[in-house]
């Protein structure tokens, strides 16, 4: 892993990350209770708490349903149980196809601090490079923990956009906007 990453790499030595096929409905239950405990703790990834298993469960199933070259899916895994996830939209435009979007990157409470939120970002550039792209953007809550870890892996704030989604408890926040640039 390289160097001066912002979480212990040493204590993530046993999670596994893998890639998600579309169809793999045997990781939904992991996948619902991970999203449930991540906005249940505050994670602003575009649901409202407390979160229903009814709701969780719809997410996920059109999510792993529609897996394929316009959505990527990765999980981290201790022992089998899903701790963490993250998303990548590749961008399908002509005129975009070296771009792609970072989607909810999320680890579970108690397993934070662990380096699984890097191995999976690491994992993500990994393959995003690997498709061609050159160029990666995300969004997420100004002013969160997230912005620093993002910094620390070297991204790019651009700007934020006032108001633009409610918290887990409904207050509206800002977005801020982050890019990073990859060699080829």
């Amino acid at each position: 892993m390289p160097g001066n990453r912002p979480e212990q790499e040493q204590s993530a030595v046993a999670i596994g990350i893998r890639r998600v096929e579309a169809g793999d409905v045997g990781v939904l239950d992991g996948l619902c209770t991970l999203l449930r405990h991540s906005v249940d703790q505050g994670a602003s990834v575009g649901f409202l708490a407390p979160l229903s298993q009814a709701t969780a469960l719809a997410y996920w199933t059109r999510t792993v349903g529609a897996l394929g070259t316009e959505l990527v899916l990765w999980v981290a895994e201790d022992r089998g149980r899903v701790v963490g996830s993250v998303q990548l939209a590749p961008c399908g435009k002509e005129n975009g196809r070296h771009r792609a979007e970072v989607q909810k990157l999320f680890v579970l409470p108690g397993h934070r601090g662990k380096g699984i939120a890097t191995r999976l970002m690491d994992t993500l550039e990994v393959c995003a490079r690997a498709d061609g792209r050159t160029l990666l953007v995300l969004d997420t809550e100004a002013g969160s923990g997230a912005e620093g870890f993002y910094r620390a892996l070297g991204w790019q704030r651009v700007g934020e956009v006032p108001d633009y989604a409610a918290s887990p408890r409904g207050e509206l926040h800002a977005t801020a906007i982050h890019f990073k640039r990859m060699s080829p």
